[in-house]
Order: C-alpha cells, then sequence, then structure tokens
C-alpha cells in the first residue's frame, strides 16, 4: 500500500507540474576575488564575483541547467543541496561520489530536474571546504496554478548564516588535514556576507532589510556556515515557521529558530511593532565538549522611512549551550497534510525490509603524512567505517562495473555495542578506512536509526541525505532501545526533510521508500567531519523498468584525473 499511495501522490504533482513547468539557464563563472572584512583582505572563490553567490529563481517542477566555467586554480564540483534529481545522480555533484571534479579552465553544465520540492534549498561546492563561499540560494516559488498555504507574504528576503575566515581557507584547511591538527574556528559569522557591527572593525558591514509597517515577509533563512548550528531571531518580533528543507510544515510561533548547517527554513515576520530599527542577529548552538566560538553576528530589520538608532539594543538569543532551548524547538516540527505537500507516506513497521542502525564518532587514526605534527590524527566514523574518496567516482564505478574503487559491504549494524552516549572508560574501538556503500532494491521501505557517541567530544551531527527527503520518525536522548523506542515514534505527521541533526547525547530515527535509483552521498554537514570521514554511501540498485532505473551517464561528465 506504501508504494501504491507514493505512486499516486507522485502521480498528482507530476500532472500538475506538467502544465507549467519551464526551463531556465544559469551561467556560473567560479574565481578567485578579495574581500576585505573585520579590517583585512582575504581571497575567496566565488561564484560571478558574489558572496554569497547568485540566486537560482525558479517555480516548482521546472527544469535548470547551470554552465559552470572553473576560473580558479583548483577542481571543484557543486551539489543542488535537497534536490532530489529523480534518477539523474549524474548531475548531484559531490566530488567523487557522483561526479570527477570540474577541472581549471573547463566547463560542466548541470541539468537540476525540480519535482516537488517547494520554498527554499540552495547550491553549495562540494570539494574540501570550497562550500564555505561558493554557494548560494535556490527559491521555488509555487507553480503557476499553485498558491501558498498561508495568505501570500507582501514580500521576501533570502537570509543566508556563513561563517568567515581570514586569510585563504583553502591553504588553511589543506595545512590542517595534512598536519592532522584540527582546523581553525571561523574569525566570524556573517549574514548574507556581512559581518555586522559586533566584530570592532570600522569598515564592516551591516546587512539591512527594509520592511513596511503592517506588511508580512517571507524570510528564507539557509544556514550555509561550516560547522556550527546557529540560533536566529529578530529582536521584538515573532516568527512563524512554514517550512523547513522544501516542504511545508504545520504552523507554529517562536521568539527564536534553530537551523543546522545545511538546513533551510521558511519563516513568516509581520512588521508589526513600532517603527523603527530591531536587530536580527544569529549565534551558534552546540552540545558538544569542543565547542564553536560564541559570536553574535547582527543584521537590521528596519522600518522604511525610519531614521534613528536601533529599538533593541539588547539582543537575547538562547546561550550557546542551552540543549532545553534546542530540543524545545525542533520537537515542534510536524508535517502539514496542505495540498501543496506530497501525500504523508510514511512506510509503515510492516513495510520495512530494511533497517540500519549507525554509530556517529570523532576517532584517532596514526598521522602518516610526512607533514604531520602529531602522531595520532583525526578520523571520523559511520559504524567504526571511515570513508575514503576513491580516484574515480563511485556512481561511475557503479555503473559501469568497475571493480575495486568500492565495496557493498557497509556494516548495518556497529560492530560494537557499548553505552553510547555515557561512560567510555575502557572503550577502544578500531576504526577502518575505506569505501563502503549501503546497497539496498529499489522499492525497500528502509529505516535507519542515528546513534550518536560521546567519542571525540561528542555533540551534534547534522545528517544530509542527498537524493532523497525522508521522514523523521523519532528521537530520544541515551542510547536507542529497538524493543521499546520504535513504540514512540510519530508516525502520523513526522517532518519531510533532507538534513536531520542527531543531538550529541541521543539518536534519530527516519524513514523513507528507496524509490529514487542511484548512487546517493550520506554524510554529517560539519565539514570538519566530513573531511575525517563522517560519511558513506547510499546505493539504490535499479527497478525492473526504464522508468524506475538510472537515466543513462551523459557524455559530458567530467574526466577523472587518472582515467
Amino acid at each position: 500500500m506504501g508504494l501504491v499511495r507514493w505512486f499516486v501522490g507522485v502521480l498528482f504533482l507530476s500532472t500538475l507540474l506538467l502544465c507549467s513547468a519551464d526551463v531556465h539557464h544559469y551561467e556560473f563563472f567560479v574565481r578567485e576575488s578579495k574581500f576585505k572584512k573585520m579590517c583585512n583582505t582575504s581571497t575567496l572563490l566565488v561564484v560571478n564575483n558574489s558572496y554569497p553567490g547568485p540566486e537560482i529563481r525558479v517555480h516548482r517542477g521546472d527544469t535548470v541547467f547551470v554552465n559552470v566555467h572553473n576560473r580558479g586554480k583548483y577542481g571543484f564540483t557543486i551539489h543542488w543541496h535537497g534536490v532530489k534529481q529523480p534518477r539523474n545522480p549524474w548531475f548531484d555533484g559531490p566530488e567523487f561520489i557522483t561526479q570527477c571534479p570540474i577541472r581549471p579552465r573547463t566547463n560542466f553544465t548541470y541539468k537540476i530536474i525540480l519535482s516537488e520540492e517547494i520554498g527554499t534549498l540552495w547550491w553549495h561546492a562540494h570539494s574540501d571546504w570550497t562550500r564555505s563561499s561558493v554557494h548560494g540560494a535556490i527559491v521555488i516559488l509555487p507553480a503557476e496554478n499553485e498558491t501558498y498555504p498561508f495568505p501570500t507574504p507582501d514580500g521576501e528576503q533570502t537570509i543566508i548564516l556563513e561563517s568567515w575566515y581570514n586569510g585563504n581557507l583553502k591553504k588553511i584547511i589543506d595545512k590542517a588535514l595534512a598536519s592532522g591538527t584540527p582546523p581553525p574556528q571561523p574569525d566570524a559569522y556573517a549574514i548574507n556576507g556581512h559581518l555586522g557591527d559586533t566584530y570592532g572593525c570600522p569598515t564592516d558591514t551591516i546587512f539591512r532589510m527594509e520592511v513596511d509597517y503592517k506588511k508580512t515577509y517571507l524570510l528564507r533563512i539557509i544556514n550555509a556556515a561550516m560547522n556550527e548550528q546557529q540560533f536566529f531571531t529578530i529582536m521584538n518580533h515573532t516568527l512563524t515557521v512554514v517550512a523547513l528543507d522544501a516542504s511545508y510544515v504545520r504552523r507554529f510561533k517562536s521568539d527564536y529558530i534553530l537551523i543546522s548547517p545545511g538546513q533551510t527554513m521558511d519563516v513568516l515576520v509581520s512588521a508589526n511593532r513600532n517603527a523603527g530599527q530591531y536587530y536580527m542577529a544569529t549565534r551558534p548552538s552546540s552540545d558538544s565538549a569542543v565547542a564553536p566560538v560564541d559570536f553574535i553576528t547582527t543584521s537590521i530589520f528596519q522600518y522604511t522611512n525610519f531614521v534613528g538608532g536601533s529599538n533593541a539594543s539588547l539582543i537575547t538569543l538562547p546561550a550557546m549551550n542551552n540543549t532545553d532551548a534546542m530540543l524545545n524547538f525542533i520537537s515542534r516540527i510536524r508535517n502539514t497534510n496542505v495540498t501543496q505537500n506530497p501525500p504523508i507516506n510514511v512506510p509503515a513497521d510492516t513495510d520495512i525490509n530494511r533497517r540500519v542502525f549507525i554509530t556517529l564518532a570523532v576517532n584517532d587514526l596514526p598521522c602518516k603524512n610526512s607533514k604531520c605534527v602529531v602522531s595520532d590524527g583525526f578520523a571520523a566514523s559511520l559504524n567504526n567505517v571511515s570513508f575514503v574518496y576513491p580516484h574515480i567516482d563511485v556512481l561511475q564505478a557503479y555503473y559501469r562495473n568497475i571493480r575495486g574503487v568500492f565495496a557493498e559491504n557497509f556494516p548495518f549494524l556497529p560492530p560494537e555495542f557499548y553505552d553510547f552516549t555515557g561512560n567510555l572508560t575502557g572503550v577502544v574501538s578500531a576504526v577502518e578506512v575505506g569505501t563502503r556503500a549501503i546497497c539496498v532494491n529499489y522499492g525497500d521501505a528502509v529505516e535507519i536509526v542515528l546513534q550518536s557517541t560521546q567519542m571525540g567530544a561528542g555533540g551534534s551531527h547534522p545528517i544530509h541525505l542527498h537524493g532523497y527527503s525522508f521522514y523523521w520518525v523519532g528521537a530520544g536522548l541515551g542510547n536507542f532501545n529497538g524493543e521499546t523506542d520504535p513504540s514512540t515514534y510519530n508516525l502520523v505527521d513526522p517532518p519531510l526533510m533532507n538534513t536531520i541533526d542527531v543531538p550529541g547525547t541521543g539518536w534519530v530515527a527516519i524513514r523513507f521508500f528507496a524509490n529514487n535509483p542511484g548512487v546517493w552521498y550520506m554524510h554529517c554537514h560539519f565539514e570538519r567531519h566530513t573531511s575525517w570521514g563522517m560519511s558513506t554511501v547510499l546505493i539504490v540498485r535499479n527497478g525492473s523498468t526504464i522508468e524506475t532505473s538510472i537515466r543513462p551517464r551523459p557524455s559530458t561528465m567530467p574526466r577523472c584525473h587518472r582515467t
């Protein structure tokens, strides 16, 4: 029944979208440019000389072609975060997973196939740490014959939360990874490329959003920070959350939001206070023993024609380590049964035929590089496997049946069980390195339980799955209990997401139908953890028909260095 409901929902949306689908073309020129912030000049790799990069603006169901010209010094790729790309993993973008890098002085055109996504997504580079400056919004408006499931806002504004590093980040990160030492903390956080007025440099700029009294605005908020969850607020104003990860949610009001790296959130705000200037502000949230730097970054919510100082000089945000504020916010997120969403189709207990239990950990491995300054470097793992990127992309190897590139034997259970979120005295977990994939059949009903551990200072992990949105059906603190915890699952209205935050002392459970064949990356969206190997690959095998199989490999794919 689950697959039948899914097919009917997709058929309905497909009929709706085909009536008005359009095609868009963009040109991205990627090169190094200099930017002055914090009274320092830094070199950034950016698109079209812009930080953040250009916005892609389309309607639901459209197709987008983006011709990416590499005018930089290094190869890179671009990922269309949250776009499912039905049967089209070739243009998903992660380096050495679905393609090899776009080499300097070459170009590559991505084909982005939008389907049921609605609201806000984003694009970003997917090579090393290049996404810190190579990123931008994807705004997906309702199709021509659709409406919002709330009163149409009077205006809208994209808000991108970012991490700022002084200097050349490519060189900084390469040095840290080669030496086995942790990457540095950011020097600041930014809002739409502006650092605001809290960092002490008189030439720093502050982002201003101008609003009219009694008008309502849709904020499209993207967390593009490298390693930091973020609280966000507008002083003296109430935020109404309406969408998460390009899917509408049941509306709820809050004084602040919490958003993890990779996530997008659509929020309504009414300009219903006394005319003036009000701070919009962000600060990190963390439950790790090794916390990010606790900077507050500001921008201005400014009423039209008002001249004067701020009406809210005191910024009130939850403390960085306020886990109650974190848990209270995310516990309120629920799916909503509106016609603009696909029909809720959660795999039932009786549907599940593929269960995977994955522990997340930060580990140590011997540092064997000649540039090492420590004996043991950092590694990160899923079920004690630290991912290694192959020399050609996994998708090509899978499609062409090239042996020796990856193994189809990712463990479906951790190699050992212990008190994952408790006392680890005496626990020594061996870590393997390798390129190992989770393989499922087309149509499988999949449940994945993600369990945090206290290995390596613990802390939350935002896990992103490419090619899919999944239902977040369960969460809890402590160690997952397979006998009792499933009875607490929400199978009625779980939110549909592409990035889920796993609390540092707990677990989450997700479910989905494996109805998108291909090779799809799954990884932590903390960039330091991805760099250390907290990743794997989900391979969904072809179905029995052309319509349930991967599209043919395009002839234009970038060549790998060794082929």
